[in-house]
């Protein structure tokens, strides 16, 4: 079963694809994952569900957060030296 993606506008203008099947939990909300195009085929980033931009970031580690309202993914390897 094909999952429909929810075409948004990132702050460039661009018309990227959110699909909401695919979460990573946030502290204030869900980020769910974005594509470039509607059939899954390449990734583009996350989209923000507390504030609904596509404004975030990633680091290594694979912590993201969301540059307008701060929502928080903490890193999937946690390591205190990191700090």
């Amino acid at each position: 079963m094909a999952v429909e993606l929810d075409p948004v506008e990132t702050p460039r203008g661009e018309t990227v694809y959110v699909d909401r099947s695919e979460t990573r939990r946030g502290a204030k909300g869900p980020f769910f994952l974005v594509y470039t195009t509607p059939d899954h085929e390449r990734r583009w980033g996350y989209y923000c569900s507390n504030c609904e931009s596509t404004d975030t970031a990633m680091d290594t580690m694979g912590r993201i957060e969301c540059n307008v309202c701060g929502n928080v993914r903490k890193p999937e390897e946690w390591d205190a030296a990191h700090e």
